[in-house]
This record gives C-alpha cells, structure tokens and sequence, in this order.
C-alpha cells in the first residue's frame, strides 16, 4: 500500500498540482501553514531524505528551487520558508511556505481555503513556472 502522496501521484486522490516532471511532482498542502504552502515530492517512494541518491536529491531541491521562485512571484511574502520534516507521512516531502513571520512554519497555526482558491492559486503559480 502506497502513502497518501503515492496515491496522489497515480492520480488515486486529488490534488491542486503546480508542476511535475517524470521525477517530482509539487501540489498544494490542502491544511496550509499559509496560502501558497506547496509540497515538492519525489515520484520515487522514499521514506527518508537522506536516504535518497544525491543525484536525486539535488535533482528535488532544484525542482524546489523553481516552484519556490514562481511560488515567490505569486504570493506575496517576506520569502519562501523551506522544511522537510517527514513524520506526518513516510514519503520525503519538501514543505515550500511563503513566510510573513516565524509563526507560518510552526505548522500549528493553519489557514483556511475555498476550493476555487485552492485551484487559482495553483494554475497562477504554474502560470509563474
């Protein structure tokens, strides 16, 4: 049995997706820290960041790269905050959050968006790409 983002992946579940290549895939976190909270995730099932090869962990963190700077041109924020945390779900995951201060990466504090937000927000970062 895949995890939740495997499943999103094979198009299983839903998802407001922002870009995807043959290796990684980057959609909107439906329970945001902040608008704009996107998780760049690798195609590959791998538990553990730093258990990846490092050709495809510098392959993740540039893909990272270019949906944070589009990320960065659509939501207006002091900058794109970075985490990779992994307990939530055993799949690496990188949490791209636009930041008006320290308290949107506590992943406590939450934000609530309409699905018709959730959509135009993600074609107007593609549109960023």
């Amino acid at each position: 049995m895949g995890s939740i983002f495997t499943k999103i992946i094979n198009g299983e579940i839903p998802s407001y997706k922002v870009a995807e290549d043959e290796n990684f895939i980057a959609f909107l976190d439906v329970n945001p820290n902040a608008k704009g909270h996107t998780l760049c995730v690798p195609k590959q099932e791998i538990n553990k960041i730093f258990d990846m090869d490092e050709d495809h962990y510098l392959a993740l963190m540039q893909f990272s790269r270019k949906i944070a700077k589009a990320l960065e041109k659509t939501v207006p924020c002091k900058r794109i905050g970075v985490a990779v945390v992994g307990l939530e779900v055993p799949h690496v995951h990188v949490h791209l959050i636009p930041l008006q201060d320290m308290d949107d990466m506590r992943f406590e504090r939450k934000v609530k968006l309409e699905k018709h937000e959730f959509e135009d927000l993600a074609h107007a970062i593609a549109a960023n790409l």
